[in-house]
C-alpha cells in the first residue's frame, strides 16, 4: 500500500474519531445513558429486585397446642423467611390465602405429638398459593426445611438412637450463599452493555441525517470501512467504561464474587460490544430518523436481552421456535458467559463457544451495515 494513502487514511480515521468524541462529551444524553444509567439498574437490581422470598406471611394451624407442637411453632417463628399468624382452625387461614395475603397454610394435625411420641410418621399439611408456581415451590421448600431442621433438634434432644437410614447433605457449588443478585447483577452487566451498544450508535447515523451533515462526509474521500471506525471507536470506548464500571459495582459494592481472570473479560465484553455496535449502526444506517430508531434499537437489543437471554427465564423451558430464535441473539451467549466468569471462573468449555458465536454474529452485522451504508447521495 501507498504510503502516502496509507497516512491520509490514518488522518481521515482520526479525523472522524475526533468528531463522534466530542460529539459524545457535548450530548449530555449520552453520558447519561453510559454513565448514570448503569449504576442506576444495578442499583435497582441489587437492593431492589431480588430472586430470594424473605419474609413470607404464612398461616400456621396448630389444631392441638402442647410442648412438641410449640417448639415447632418456634422454629418457624425464628425463621428469617417467615412473617407468622397463629391459628386453631384452617378455615381461619383461607380468606387470606384466597386474598393473596398469606403465601401459605401450615396445618399441624392434633394427633401430631402422639403420633410422633410412638415413633410413627407425623406429617404437617402444607398448602400455598399456586398462582405464582415459581413462589409456592420456593415457599414449599422452605417450610420443609424448617420442618426438617426441627426434626432433627428434636431427635437431638431426646438422645434416641436414630434408625439406620439414608442421609442427605446438600452442597451447592458457586453459589453457595443461594443470593439470586450473584447471578442476576452479571447478567445485568449484559443488558447495560446491549442498551448502551446498541441505543448510542442507533443514533449515529440517523442523527447525520437529521442534521444534514451526513451529505457533508459523502463530499469527502472517506471509505465505507473509515466511516464504521470511526463512528464505532469512541463508542467502543465508552462501553467498555460502563462494563468497568458495572463491573466494580457489583464486585465492590454488592460483593458478588468473580472468580474469572480480567483478560477473559475484556475479551468477551469486547467481542459482545462489538456485535451490539454493529447492530446500533446497522439500524441506524436503515433508519434516518432517531426517534425510530431509538424505538428499533430498545425492541431488537434491549428486550431480547432482558426476556430471551436466559437471564430471568430459563431458554430451555421456552417453546422450540422462541429457543431457535436465541441462537441469534448476541446476549443469549454473553449471559452465560458473565455469569460463569464471576462464579465459577475460567472454563473455557462456555467461554470459548460463546465467544466464537458472539464473533460471529458480529462478523454478519458488520457486513450487513457495510452493505447498506451509502457513501452518496439517492
Amino acid at each position: 500500500m501507498n504510503p502516502a494513502t496509507h497516512s491520509g487514511r490514518a488522518r481521515r480515521i482520526g479525523g472522524l474519531i475526533r468528531k463522534e468524541t466530542l460529539q459524545i462529551l457535548r450530548d449530555p444524553s449520552a453520558m447519561v445513558i453510559a454513565g448514570i444509567l448503569p449504576l442506576l439498574l444495578l442499583f435497582l437490581f441489587g437492593y431492589g429486585v431480588s430472586l430470594d422470598l424473605r419474609q413470607v406471611a404464612l398461616c400456621l394451624v396448630v389444631e392441638q397446642p402442647n410442648a412438641e407442637t410449640g417448639s415447632l411453632a418456634a422454629s418457624f417463628a425464628n425463621s428469617r423467611y417467615f412473617t407468622l399468624e397463629s391459628g386453631r382452625d384452617r378455615r381461619q387461614c383461607d380468606a387470606d390465602l384466597v386474598a393473596g395475603r398469606l403465601k401459605g397454610v401450615v396445618v399441624v394435625a392434633a394427633d401430631f405429638a402422639a403420633r410422633a411420641s410412638r415413633g410413627d410418621a407425623a406429617p404437617i399439611q402444607v398448602i400455598v398459593d399456586g398462582s405464582d408456581p415459581n413462589t409456592a415451590g420456593l415457599v414449599q421448600n422452605y417450610i420443609q426445611g424448617v420442618f426438617g431442621n426441627w426434626l432433627r433438634q428434636q431427635q437431638i434432644a431426646s438422645a434416641a438412637p436414630a434408625p439406620a437410614q439414608v442421609s442427605l447433605v446438600p452442597r451447592l457449588w458457586y453459589n453457595p450463599s443461594i443470593e439470586s443478585r450473584n447471578f442476576l447483577l452479571p447478567g445485568l452487566v449484559v443488558v447495560i452493555m446491549a442498551l448502551i451498544g446498541t441505543l448510542l450508535t442507533a443514533l449515529v447515523v440517523a442523527r447525520e441525517w437529521e442534521r444534514g451533515t451526513m451529505e457533508a462526509l459523502m463530499s469527502t474521500p472517506i471509505g465505507i470501512a473509515e466511516l464504521l471506525i470511526g463512528k464505532l471507536v469512541p463508542y467502543f470506548v465508552l462501553g467498555m467504561a460502563a462494563m468497568a464500571i458495572s463491573v466494580a459495582t457489583a464486585v465492590f459494592v454488592f460483593a458478588v464474587p468473580y472468580r474469572g481472570s480480567v483478560a477473559a473479560l475484556l475479551l468477551v465484553s469486547s467481542v459482545f460490544l462489538a456485535s451490539m455496535l454493529a447492530l446500533g449502526l446497522l439500524i441506524s444506517t436503515l433508519a434516518r430518523n432517531q426517534f425510530v430508531a431509538s424505538q428499533i434499537a430498545l425492541i431488537g437489543a434491549f428486550l431480547p436481552a432482558f426476556l430471551l437471554s436466559g437471564l430471568i427465564f430459563e431458554i430451555s423451558s421456552m417453546p422450540l421456535p422462541i429457543r431457535l430464535l436465541t441462537n441469534l441473539l448476541p446476549a443469549r451467549y454473553f449471559v452465560p458467559a458473565m455469569q460463569t466468569l464471576f462464579l465459577v471462573g475460567d472454563v473455557g468449555a462456555v467461554l470459548v463457544p460463546s465467544t466464537l458465536s458472539m464473533a460471529a454474529i458480529a462478523a454478519v452485522l458488520f457486513a450487513a451495515t457495510a452493505r447498506n451504508t451509502r457513501t452518496r447521495l439517492d
